[in-house]
């Protein structure tokens, strides 16, 4: 493996005291998470740009992205979508840049109570997404699957459990951290699970979900991020460039076979 692609794995107190490089040839540091970006990362250093100097630093522990990110401890993050980081900016107070809209994770349902949606149990527990922007997508594709009704919204705007107009099933709503979802199967009827964290705890959406979002439209691609400042870094432009490459989607397609659904169409 080449010298500055190797991952890393650090907790928020290691990666706070990595000093910021600002210099076009030093190592380019970008906070992913494991699954698939900092493995998209590694395709791209590996095959693509062996002579890009790209330091990947897995998302663990208490690890902030969008905070490394402003603070100058990174230089970049790839791990999140449009709909979150613009709730992360309003909340830090803070304007980054999307530099390349690279992948889709379809949000699934999944339960190990029912063989379909049809068969999810009257009274059960659906376990959501606490983050206000994947909440809001939760309850969008529990309506989409006739399971609950939601109030009509403002494009734009986040649906919340006070949304919930109709609910023949009766369920109980929980709201839990997404890497928490998976764990929380064996708890409750059904939970509304990232497409990264389903990977990460073994799942296979499109094998293992009752239901997926759809692709074809979906606001939530996952994108590079870094800040106004580095927008224009010739290090960060290239890999953006490579990101949204014919190879990567190539090896996205070939990797997770539908799991993960590149933006790009060829």
């Amino acid at each position: 493996m080449p010298q500055y692609s190797r991952r890393l794995f650090l907790s928020g107190a290691l990666a706070l005291s990595m000093a910021p490089a600002r210099a076009a040839t030093a190592p380019l540091r970008v906070v992913a998470s494991s699954v698939p970006h900092a493995e998209i990362l590694e395709f791209v250093a590996d095959k693509l740009a062996p002579d890009l100097p790209l330091k990947t630093i897995e998302i663990s522990g208490d690890l902030r992205p969008n905070a490394l990110l402003r603070d100058g401890d990174a230089d970049a993050n790839f791990f999140q979508h449009v709909p979150f980081l613009r709730s992360e900016e309003a909340a830090m107070g803070v304007r980054f840049a999307v530099v390349a809209a690279v992948h889709i994770e379809p949000l699934g349902l999944y339960s190990r109570r029912a063989e379909s949606v049809a068969d999810v149990p009257a009274g059960g527990t659906v376990a959501l997404s606490n983050s206000v922007s994947n909440t809001s997508r939760g309850l969008s594709l529990l309506q989409a699957n006739g399971l609950i009704r939601l109030r009509a919204k403002d494009a734009g705007v986040n649906a919340t459990l006070d949304d919930v107009l109709e609910n023949p099933k009766n369920f109980r709503f929980v709201e839990i951290a997404p890497p928490q979802l998976p764990r929380s199967l064996d708890d409750v009827a059904i939970a509304v699970i990232n497409g990264n964290y389903a990977l990460e705890a073994g799942l296979e959406p499109a094998r293992d979900a009752l239901a997926l979002e759809r692709a074809e439209g979906n606001p939530y691609a996952n994108v590079l991020v870094t800040t106004e400042g580095l927008a224009k870094d010739p290090r960060i432009q290239r890999l953006a460039t490579l990101l949204t490459s014919a190879e990567v989607a190539a090896f996205i397609r070939s990797r997770y076979r539908g799991s993960v659904i590149p933006v790009r169409n060829s």
